[in-house]
């Protein structure tokens, strides 16, 4: 029988998954809002999923992975009533919710699991959580993804190449990276497993978090750059300020690995692509 992906947010990470998908004999659905995929719907909107079920013959599986953009309204919109609509609308069908390691608040580089803390001050971040829980709660799975890039897109290295980034104070700031290749694939891998993991929470990242400094002199060295000047912290960051090594192993110990383990792996690759 021929497995059906719906992805629920055509963008960075679905394309990708999309094309991940395919190669591996899937059939995908890909929905967005402007109706640059396959179907046109408004996970915000209960009347617009279920329009969207009903276009819809069957589905294996949903990758829920479309993009809020800004600001606490459109969080709410599309991650909370997004999830609430597409339980709604498709039980029993898996869904798989893309997060972020964003509601892990650490600052003091400790190393982060799924069991850490999540004691959120941000208003997006409880919004995201409570996002969480409405797909764990209907048993299916979130991948916290950590800071993403790749092909085309990588705000760090694009400021060095061009000259522009700095380093906060000192640089011991931990910084953890996803590339979205390694998002697509974490989730083809456990949709692929034999048993799902219900109601299971995965950090996807790569497995080298570095300091910013670290970082930063492993990519001067690569691409022969000068070092950037340091400034203070950035105390009104949109996405806070954290620092927390992320880690992995929950989702390495069931077979899956990253293509990318390191963001400097990748960096020559992803250079090449700005």
């Amino acid at each position: 029988m021929k497995q059906i992906l719906l992805v629920a947010g055509n963008g960075f990470v679905g394309q990708t998954a999309a094309c991940q998908f395919r190669s591996a004999g899937w059939e995908v659905i890909t929905v967005s809002r402007s109706g640059e995929g396959d179907v046109h719907a408004d996970l915000s909107k209960d009347v617009s999923v279920k329009a969207l079920r009903t276009s819809v013959d069957a589905s294996s599986s949903i990758l829920f992975c479309a993009s809020a953009g800004g600001g606490v309204d459109a969080y709410r919109a599309v991650y909370l009533e997004g999830a609430r609509n597409l339980v709604r609308h498709f039980p029993n069908v898996p869904i798989i919710f893309t997060s972020s390691t964003s509601v892990y608040p650490q600052s003091n580089g400790e190393v982060v699991t799924e069991e850490s803390p999540t004691e959120v001050q941000r208003e997006t971040g409880k919004l995201l959580l409570e996002s969480e829980r409405v797909i764990l709660n209907a048993g299916g799975i979130v991948l916290r993804l950590a800071g993403l890039y790749g092909s085309g897109r990588a705000y760090l290295l694009r400021r060095l190449l061009a000259g522009e980034a700095a380093l906060e104070e000192d640089g011991g700031r931990v910084l953890n990276y996803t590339h979205h290749e390694d998002a697509a694939g974490a989730a083809l891998f456990l949709c692929e497993k034999s048993q799902w993991m219900r109601g299971e929470v995965y950090n996807v990242c790569d497995s080298h978090p570095l300091t910013q400094k670290e970082l930063y002199l492993a990519l001067v060295e690569k691409f022969s750059l000068a070092f950037p000047p340091s400034v203070p912290r950035n105390l009104n960051s949109k996405r806070g300020w954290s620092s927390k090594a992320v880690s992995n192993k929950k989702l390495k110990a069931l077979g899956w690995q990253p293509k990318y383990p390191s963001f400097v792996d990748a960096s020559e690759e992803v250079a090449a692509s700005l």
